[in-house]
């Protein structure tokens, strides 16, 4: 057995030793070097460059405006192409951008022979706009008057959609019916991963080789070619080992542009890096929303008819766009069944500020935060227990989502409840807390959540993977799917090794991807890699074994169906599993033989039709000082039901740094914005209040494990869903503390006081 065991990362010896090459590690030491010139305004048109400055600068090789790059719009989403053009992601932005649409756009880019002089030159650039009003909420960009940031786009809104499943207003009609409403917001956030956006690109045979930092290197070879009008095949990329990613990186976010200045200097290496406070602007955000509930209850607290209206802020440009504020709604529509109606009416607009594309959870932390802390508000209102109306209304047994065709296989819900609810004392402090008075309250409050595996079938779900006996009788393991710190590599080899039988050891994982000679996959997102990816491991090591068991048939002089594989040798399953021969002198004999050699390989590609749901909840603990406006998390516990574990204790990685980052959009990070100017004024480590360890309480994670039976493995997903719940945990645990429920996150001092005043506890 090597599912379910914990073994230990198999990158973890590379990573801890300094010994893993990162993409800055292998920059080719003549490499020239780019840097960006970004906008100062957010709103207008570039009229003209002054250069003269700049490129007097010793070491500036080449300066590249906006007016010299191909005049071709392309996509910049992580998603797998679509052949139908109305499932295409917007094609909305160039390498360089003439048309300003927030402050840090691309406007020009300088190619230096080093740092100094490419930074110098950046700034020695003199610049004329025509400026324009600066908008930076959707409700704003989408008035009457105010500037379009895209043609063809009227009242600046990418996409609007509606939705009602019954009839809401002849549901509301019921008597007896309590209407309770609620807006919630919550924020443009950032990513935060530890290694910047970089890459560094050169030209071979003809070809443009980009070597980046990407979890999509695939889907970046493709947009690549779109964006400079050449053919994909032109292009190669490779990815290393990556510093983290978040979905900042399930972007095409400056591959393009650095495929353009290779190609201008002739082939000459150009590396490409971002420092930290261009990454906080200039790659891609949590998209901010805006969400109004309506919801008509009967006094027992059964949801008859509900109502959601949302506003996405999708920034400059389109990347992930409709999708996030889509994704989102699915959170309001099944986490809950209404009795007889419900409707969704949601926007994503464009506006002045950083662009929105993927960020951990995709849309359903925003959705979560509102629905949750909406189903608190009305406990509260009806004097009814939480728990109680959440499990009265919540996705019964049995559900099948008539789209994605998730069946709700086992009650999930309440088994990750009672666990999470026994660790933290539940039923004790909801009683102990209840009636406090004085400067510091308690209180305890919880949230559920669903979310999907992968992205089937709104997308297609595809993974190739290759493996190849070598001569000492391991397996070298090749796939897409791209390993960025979640531990990826280490599950694809215990799910390789059990099914072939074979010791963890043996299967040797090749963690780095380059689309010339991986096999095409999709890469890492939509917490899609060990249910897609591992279809696809699963079904090349069944055809691996049939080959070894076919080549050892004839070796051994044995029915092939009277063999199988164990422990890395070949057994007479007939016989209690009586040694025949290693796999290393199968291999070295079938490789060699003067008569029948084979190099015994196998490939193909697992398309996954099938979707899952992944189930959980989370509950915390809080102590609040009325005075100060502060928060004390004392306790956090998520409980997931993600199917089986294919290691446990990275299982549980996975979840405390979900539920770390979950506490950062709580309590902590926004993006804060002059409204004057559009420019962001805490775009760095300093100012941007990430939670540091000393923030943190003790992070506990806990499991349900349901075997999933759509996966072979019996997995789903677990990569996003941790940072789900715990924002509104949190919220609602500050509710019961204090009575006061705010609908607004970051929960900063800031806003707890003027909060706090408004209700007059102080």
């Amino acid at each position: 057995m090597s599912v379910g065991e914990n073994i230990p990362r198999v990158d973890a010896w590379e990573k801890v030793a300094g010994r893993a090459k990162y993409t800055d590690d292998l920059v080719d030491r003549n490499a020239l070097i780019g840097k960006i010139r970004h906008s100062t305004i957010a709103n207008g048109i570039v009229k003209k460059f002054d250069l003269s400055e700049a490129e007097k600068i010793k070491g500036v090789v080449k300066i590249i405006t906006c007016f010299d790059v191909p005049d071709i719009c392309f996509p910049t989403a992580g998603h797998p192409w679509s052949t139908d053009p109305a499932h295409q992601d917007p094609t909305d932005r160039k390498l360089l951008n003439t048309r300003v649409r927030f402050y840090g756009d691309d406007i020009a880019a300088v190619i230096a022979v080093d740092e100094v002089a490419a930074s110098r030159a950046s700034r020695a650039i003199r610049v004329e706009y025509e400026e324009y009003p600066v908008v930076l909420s959707p409700e704003e960009s989408m008035k009457e008057g105010v500037p379009l940031l895209h043609e063809g786009f009227p009242n600046n809104i990418l996409k609007h959609t509606t939705l009602e499943d019954g009839n809401f207003e002849e549901a509301i009609k019921e008597e007896g019916l309590i209407k309770i409403e609620g807006v919630y917001e919550t924020p443009i956030v950032q990513h935060c991963h530890i290694e910047t956006a970089v890459s560094w690109a050169y030209m071979e045979s003809g070809r443009i080789v980009v070597v980046s930092s990407t979890q999509i290197p695939h889907i970046i070879r493709r947009i690549v070619g779109q964006a400079l009008g050449i053919p994909w095949g032109d292009v190669r990329i490779i990815k290393p080992y990556i510093g983290g990613g978040f979905g900042n990186k399930q972007d095409a976010l400056y591959e393009p542009l650095n495929a353009y200045l290779t190609k201008i200097v002739g082939g000459r290496p150009v590396k490409l890096e971002l420092s930290r406070e261009e990454v906080f602007f200039g790659t891609r955000v949590r998209h901010s929303e805006k969400i109004y509930l309506e919801s008509w209850v009967r006094p027992n607290g059964r949801l008859v008819a509900r109502s959601y209206k949302a506003y996405s802020n999708q920034g400059a440009y389109g990347s992930h766009g409709h999708g996030i504020a889509a994704k989102g709604t699915n959170v309001f529509r099944q986490l809950y069944r209404d009795e007889k109606a419900r409707k969704v009416d949601i926007y994503t607009v464009y506006t002045n500020t950083a662009v929105a594309g993927a960020m951990r959870g995709y849309g359903t932390p925003q959705a979560v935060f509102a629905v949750e802390s909406h189903m608190e508000d009305i406990a509260r209102k009806l004097n009814l227990d939480p728990l109680d109306i959440r499990f009265l209304n919540v996705m019964p047994v049995g559900f099948t989502d008539p789209f994605t065709r998730n069946v709700n296989y086992f009650d999930s819900f309440r088994q990750c409840v009672d666990k999470a609810k026994a660790y933290i004392k539940w039923d004790e402090k909801r009683e102990q807390y209840k009636n406090q008075s004085g400067p510091l309250r308690r209180g305890v409050g919880m949230s559920l959540f669903w979310y999907n595996t992968a992205v089937w079938p709104i997308s297609i779900e595809v993974s190739s993977c290759r493996m190849v006996l070598n001569q000492d009788g391991s397996i070298q393991v090749a796939l897409a799917e791209t390993e960025i710190g979640q531990g990826a590599d280490t599950v694809f080899t215990q799910m390789a090794a059990e099914t072939l039988g074979i010791p963890w050891r043996k299967v040797h994982i090749i963690s780095t991807q380059d689309t010339d000679l991986t096999p095409f996959g999709t890469g890492a997102y939509g917490s899609r890699q060990t249910y897609v990816g591992g279809a696809a491991v699963s079904k090349v090591a069944l055809l691996l074994k049939e080959k070894i068991l076919r080549a050892a048939a004839v070796y051994t002089r044995m029915p092939m169906e009277n063999l199988d594989i164990v422990d890395g040798g070949i057994v007479l399953k007939t016989h209690d599993n009586r040694f025949l021969t290693s796999l290393e002198e199968l291999a070295i004999d079938t490789l060699y033989h003067t008569e029948h050699a084979q190099h015994i390989t196998a490939e193909s590609t697992a398309q996954v039709k099938t979707n899952a749901y992944s189930f959980g909840c989370a509950f915390a603990e809080v102590e609040v000082d009325i005075p100060l406006g502060k928060i004390k998390l004392i306790n956090l516990v998520n409980c997931h039901d993600c199917g089986r574990l294919i290691n446990p204790k990275i299982a549980q990685g996975q979840v405390h740094g979900g539920m770390s980052m979950a506490i950062g959009f709580g309590m902590y990070e926004q993006f804060i914005y002059d409204p004057k100017t559009g420019k962001l004024l805490n775009g760095n480590l300093l100012d941007y209040k990430l939670p540091t360890i000393l923030d943190h309480p003790h992070l506990e994670a806990e499991f349900v494990e349901n075997w999933e039976p759509t996966n072979p493995y019996g997995t789903k997903a677990l990569g996003e869903p941790p940072t789900v719940p715990g924002a509104a945990a949190i919220r609602n645990a500050v509710l019961h503390a204090t009575g006061v429920g705010i609908n607004r996150i970051p929960l900063t001092p800031h806003a707890l006081f003027a909060e706090f005043k408004a209700a007059g506890l102080i």
